[in-house]
């Protein structure tokens, strides 16, 4: 299938051009992301991949997120650094590549039903060509959950990313899936109840953005 592409040049362009892979050198053994979110996140995930799922964490590290009473058939993960894929109990088998670098994924045709990429996808500077792939690996009615809240590490995030507010990020990765031949994503926009004291007493946690999309049985 032929890639279409969607981004300019330009909107490419990051502050950091050095080697991904020296940034993500040493782990990092932190939350990116607040307890509300993460809840959410599980939710979403409870709800939407059956148990029997072969399940692919893209750009994943050394939490998955996924239901912890729930077994699922396979869960593979990829990231960019070896150490934290392998202290993630929920894989059981990873691998590490730069997607910014090689977009082609090894893995086989129609063999995945759910990929999920947890605030990555803001840093991907070749979106079309993962989402191609994504599609070529994933069942007919598999799906992607595209999930990410408004932080982000600036300098290894392209132009399209921090030249745009929460909704243009919804819009964006829409139109990105859209193209390479996922049809209506679904779009998901919601606020969080922040931990403790201050979300008793309204206060908002980390927003919770996603885009889910459904590979068409045809």
């Amino acid at each position: 299938m032929a890639v279409v592409p969607v981004l300019e040049d330009s909107q490419r362009f990051k502050l950091d051009t050095s080697d991904d892979a020296i940034f993500y050198s040493e782990p990092r053994f932190v939350h990116h992301l607040d307890a509300g979110f993460r809840s959410r996140l599980t939710t979403l995930y409870r709800d939407r991949i059956p148990p029997c799922a072969q399940v692919l964490d893209l750009m994943s590290s050394w939490v998955s997120h996924l239901p912890e009473d729930v077994s699922y058939d396979k869960v593979i993960g990829h990231g960019l650094n070896d150490e934290e894929l392998r202290s993630n109990p929920r894989l059981d088998q990873h691998w590490v590549q730069n997607l910014n670098r090689d977009q082609t994924l090894p893995v086989e045709d129609g063999s995945i039903d759910a990929t999920l990429i947890v605030a990555g996808w803001q840093y991907l500077q070749q979106p079309e060509p993962i989402a191609a792939e994504l599609l070529r690996i994933t069942r007919p009615r598999g799906q992607v959950i595209v999930a990410f809240s408004n932080r982000m590490f600036f300098t290894k995030a392209p132009q399209v990313w921090t030249d745009g507010d929460d909704g243009d990020h919804l819009r964006y990765i829409a139109e990105v899936l859209v193209a390479q031949g996922w049809p209506n994503p679904e779009i998901i926009a919601e606020d969080t109840r922040a931990e403790g004291v201050m979300g008793l007493f309204g206060g908002k946690g980390d927003p919770f953005f996603a885009v889910v999309a459904q590979k068409p049985l045809h």
